[in-house]
C-alpha cells in the first residue's frame, strides 16, 4: 500500500461539489465500474431513503470518491437491514493504493463507534473488479449470506482497529 500525507476528510455533498461527485465514477475501470454503481444514482437513491447516510471523501482538498451507509431498516429502499451497512463505497481511478480507502474505512469506523456501534457490513460482486480482498485486509469476513448475487461481509470492530486504520 502507498501512503500519502494527505489529510482525508468526509463531506457533505452540496450544489457546489454534486456534478464533481458524480463524475469520479467515469475514472473507475470497466471492471470495477461492473462492481458499484455510479455516484449520481447512488445520490439520488440517497434522497429517497429515510435511512442514507452519504459523503464526499476528499484527500486535502481533492476529491476522490464516495461513501454511503445505510444507516436501518428502510423497506422502501431494497434493503432490509436493521444494523449499520456499507451501502456504497468508491475511490476514484488515479487514487486508489494510495491508503485513502483503509482511512475512509477508519472515519466512519470512529463515527459508528462514538454511536455505540460495533459492527459494519458490506456486500460486494465477487471476480474481476472485487473489492472483497480489500475488505477481507481490513477486517472483514465473508458471513455465508448473499444480497442477490453479492457475498455478504462483516466487520466486528474493535477501539483499537479504528486507531490503527486511522493513522
Amino acid at each position: 500500500m502507498n501512503t500519502t500525507a494527505a489529510t482525508i476528510t468526509l463531506r457533505r455533498i452540496t450544489v457546489e461539489n454534486v456534478e464533481t461527485i458524480c463524475d469520479l465514477s467515469k475514472t473507475l475501470s470497466s471492471a470495477h465500474r461492473k462492481m458499484v454503481a455510479d455516484n449520481g444514482e447512488s445520490i439520488a437513491v440517497a434522497h429517497y431513503s429515510e435511512d442514507a447516510w452519504f459523503r464526499a471523501i476528499y484527500a486535502d482538498e481533492t476529491p476522490v470518491g464516495f461513501v454511503m451507509l445505510h444507516t436501518a431498516a428502510d423497506w422502501n429502499d431494497g434493503i432490509d437491514f436493521d444494523g449499520i451497512f456499507l451501502w456504497r463505497f468508491m475511490i476514484a481511478g488515479g487514487h486508489q493504493g494510495k491508503g485513502y480507502g483503509r482511512k475512509v474505512i477508519g472515519l466512519v469506523l470512529r463515527r459508528l463507534a462514538a454511536q455505540g456501534i460495533s459492527a459494519l457490513y458490506t456486500s460486494c460482486g465477487e471476480g474481476e473488479g472485487s473489492p472483497q480482498t480489500f475488505y477481507e485486509r481490513l477486517g472483514f469476513v465473508p458471513t455465508g449470506d448473499y444480497y442477490g448475487d453479492e457475498l455478504e461481509l462483516k466487520l466486528a470492530f474493535t477501539p483499537a482497529m479504528v486507531a490503527e486504520l486511522l493513522q
